[in-house]
């Protein structure tokens, strides 16, 4: 029997991701939390006739925290898209102040009625937030850093899409998996282009057209938000990232032999193989996207090698990556411990 609970199931990126986990057939039971609309959602989606049961949880008032315990119990995974979107001109960092509580609250929900399962992180900004996430399992005495996640999917999947729709004759946004690493904001975010099968489509562009795909790669986010004329920020695409990142995990958890890599923003902790080697390359950061080999236990190892074979260009973009992840990572620990 599996368990997935969805934390903001309400919301723009929870409808859709929740509609998606129902359809998956390795999901027994599909439990979907949020403070408003969640009865409505649930019924919707029961009505489905696919493999697993739906349930919702309601708190009654903003004391009651019965609700989130309930949709936790027993839950395998968990995945948190709760939180206010991004609205026209608003970075991820100025969602942090109303975002960090909520998934503080959350986290501790998760200690106190879920402490094994694989959690998710999909609230903005996921640089900070999953470190609070980690600090406030740390404080509960139940952290397993093979078990978290930062969802970073949604970079490799507009990497995947721009760098095809440069190619739209020659190829599809599936012939492409990019490796994104860094984190999930603006310049944190590292696109590599120079590996893999990328390659050689990427080598082709002028000086200007990578850098202006490096951007959109970068700021894709803010192409959503504009077009959506503050409506809103990227929802199905993140639901959509979300979901291929869950998909992966619970593929992991039953897989025979095979192989399954994907990349997440991570603590960089010696328990993991190769955590280690990979700290040393980004100068000692906690927390870091990088490529990961899935298994039973979460984490099972850090692909780090994949740093010493990018470009002179990606070298300079992961230095400011780093410098930027620094104080983010800084700002969501900070947050826990005052």
């Amino acid at each position: 029997m599996v368990k997935v609970t969805v934390c903001g199931a309400a919301g723009g990126i929870g409808q859709p991701l929740s509609l998606l986990l129902k359809l998956n057939p390795k999901i027994d039971e599909l439990s979907l939390f949020d403070v408003v609309n969640v009865p409505g959602v649930g019924a919707d989606l029961s009505h489905i006739c696919s493999n697993s049961s739906t349930s919702s949880h309601l708190p009654s008032s903003r004391e009651d925290k019965s609700a989130l315990a309930e949709s936790l119990k027993g839950s395998d995974l968990v995945i948190i898209p709760a939180g206010v979107p991004r609205k026209p001109g608003m970075t991820r960092d100025d969602l942090f102040n109303i975002n960090a509580s909520i998934v503080r609250d959350l986290a501790q929900g998760i200690a106190e009625n879920a402490p094994k399962a694989f959690v998710l992180i999909i609230s903005n900004p996921v640089n900070s937030t999953v470190p609070i996430v980690a600090e406030t399992l740390k404080k509960n005495g139940v952290y397993n850093p093979q078990r978290l996640f930062g969802v970073t999917t949604l970079d490799i999947v507009r990497a995947n899409t721009f760098i095809s729709q440069k190619y739209a004759k020659e190829t599809k946004a599936t012939d492409f998996n990019i490796n994104v690493i860094g984190g999930h904001s603006g310049e944190t975010i590292v696109p590599l282009y120079s590996i893999g099968n990328s390659k050689s489509y990427y080598d082709k562009l002028s000086e200007e057209d990578k850098k202006a795909l490096i951007n959109r790669v970068q700021f894709g986010g803010d192409e959503v938000v504009k077009a959506k004329d503050g409506a809103g920020s990227a929802t199905l695409s993140m639901a959509y990232a979300g979901y291929k990142l869950a998909e992966s995990i619970l593929k992991a958890l039953t897989s025979k032999g095979e192989e399954v890599v994907e990349c997440t923003f991570l603590n960089l902790d010696d328990s993991i193989k190769g955590a280690a080697e990979a700290k040393k390359l980004v100068k000692n950061l906690d927390f870091f996207s990088l490529p990961v080999r899935l298994g039973a236990n979460g984490i099972e190892e850090v692909k780090y090698d994949i740093l010493n074979n990018i470009s002179a260009d990606e070298k300079k973009l992961l230095e400011v990556a780093i410098e930027q992840l620094s104080g983010n990572i800084d700002k969501g620990v900070a947050f826990i411990k005052k």
